[in-house]
């Protein structure tokens, strides 16, 4: 788990934002935004939060009445972008297909 902690090169943060179509950076975070009604927004931060209670990294997730917002950064490396922030977006976008939501912009 020490590499996925380990803070990325910016050559390495653009690589990687490469593999994760629709991701962007803001700062230290990437985010990215999906369409989704409420409730079914809801069921897939459940299913989001399984999935994070089992690889012990978590998101910002930020529920509004037709959106999901993630920001994923890596507290532990001092808010810096890690292996592991990439491995959970490319985990949300998985969950996001089965929930049918949409990604927005």
């Amino acid at each position: 788990m020490a590499e996925t902690l380990a803070p990325l090169s910016e050559a390495e943060i653009e690589a990687a934002l490469q593999e994760v179509p629709g991701w962007r950076r803001e700062g230290d975070e990437i985010t990215r935004s999906y369409g989704i009604r409420y409730h079914g927004g809801v069921a897939m931060i459940v299913h989001v939060a399984d999935v994070e209670r089992l690889i012990g990294h978590h998101a910002d997730i930020d529920l509004r009445w037709d959106t999901i917002r993630f920001g994923i950064t890596t507290h532990d490396a001092g808010h810096r972008l890690t292996a592991a922030d990439f491995d959970l977006a490319r985990r949300i976008d998985a969950i996001a297909t089965v929930h049918e939501a949409q990604p927005c912009g």
